[in-house]
């Protein structure tokens, strides 16, 4: 399955040094203002986090899937080799370690093996601690192609945070933890 993506302009824009990022009005701005005029009996200031998170989302969603798509990658695939890869020399993990880094259920779990073991980026072998299970194994293409994959993404989540200073990165994170922290027990 071929993926259409069209390349993601991610570009610094030229911002007059007059103008601060913080004095700039967005849609998010106008969305808000425009829900204020119209229910005023209502508080709309988490829009102004979470609009911004959900666009910001599909901006990702979107760097992520070029970032694959030029090493011939889906996103599930890229989970599951890179699940292998940051397994460290062998690169290898039972079906049930896959399961859960991945989180998905044993049947897609076979499934997504099956099919990455096709073209050729994992393969299964027996597991010497139990004569009935498996392994699986990245191949040394599986290997390339996740590194590969890796820093395409890398680059353009630096793209997508360039307008940040390395603090406000690191603040930023601090924050996204804190937000998502309770969210990191619940199933799904």
């Amino acid at each position: 399955m071929h993926l259409d993506v069209k390349m993601l302009d991610i570009k610094r824009l030229h911002i007059d040094t007059t103008t601060t990022l913080i004095d700039m009005e967005d849609e998010v701005d106008r969305l808000v203002a425009a829900w204020r005029r119209e229910r005023p009996d209502l508080d709309v200031e988490p829009l102004e986090v979470l609009s911004r998170v959900s666009r910001l989302a599909r901006h990702l969603d979107r760097a992520r899937r070029l970032a694959f798509a030029e090493h011939g990658l889906e996103s599930w695939e890229f989970d599951v080799l890179t699940a292998l890869r940051r397994a460290g020399t062998p690169y290898q993990l039972s079906p049930g370690q896959l399961l859960t880094q991945t989180l998905v259920t044993s049947g897609t779990m076979t499934n997504r093996i099956d099919r990455l073991a096709k073209k050729g980026l994992v393969e299964r072998l027996p597991d010497p601690s139990d004569r009935r299970g498996v392994l699986v194994r990245l191949t040394d293409e599986g290997r390339d192609r996740a590194d590969q994959a890796l820093a395409g993404l890398l680059d353009q989540e630096r793209a997508i945070l360039a307008e940040l200073t390395r603090a406000q990165r690191g603040e930023l994170a601090g924050l996204l933890r804190q937000l998502t922290a309770p969210f990191d027990n619940i199933p799904g």
